[in-house]
């Protein structure tokens, strides 16, 4: 019984846990965030913080095939207008959407159908406010919203 008291006390004085489970910076932060056939996100605002490294999974929920009501998550450099941006995506069929030299882009997902999800990981950017689109045709009207990083 005191080998397991001594055992729990240097546990609880251990140097090497944070304090108060406080999370360190260089913590990652996991975002899931989920698309359906009627071509919405279910989150129109993320905030993060500057340097923070983002594990972002987008989940397809709806039942179409990629084909037909294909999404991904591109996030867009501070000086990317959504409308441009998508008319040349749309050009981008053979690149999922993403025009081949990723100009207006900081990070984007594969494209996935229903049932579907993919992740990537990313660090976040500078402090500022950021757009989130899906790049399929037609869809960055509806599926868009805000990267805030703090």
């Amino acid at each position: 019984m005191t080998f397991i008291i001594t055992l729990l006390a240097l546990v609880m004085v251990n140097p090497f846990t944070p304090a108060n489970n406080e999370l360190s910076s260089r913590d990652k932060v996991e975002i899931v965030i989920e698309s359906n056939d009627q071509m919405k996100f279910n989150m129109s605002e993320i905030r993060v913080k500057e340097g923070d490294t983002i594990v972002l999974t987008l989940k397809h929920v709806g039942k179409l095939p990629k084909a037909a009501m294909g999404h991904n998550w591109v996030l867009l450099t501070k000086d990317t207008e959504m409308g441009p941006f998508a008319q040349k995506a749309v050009q981008a069929r053979d690149n999922e959407y993403i025009p081949a030299d990723g100009e207006g882009t900081i990070v984007y997902t594969d494209l996935i159908g229903g049932g579907e999800e993919t992740t990537i990981e990313f660090e976040a950017p500078a402090k500022g406010e950021y757009v989130f689109i899906c790049s399929f045709p037609g869809h960055y009207a509806l599926m868009n919203g805000k990267f805030i990083v703090e």
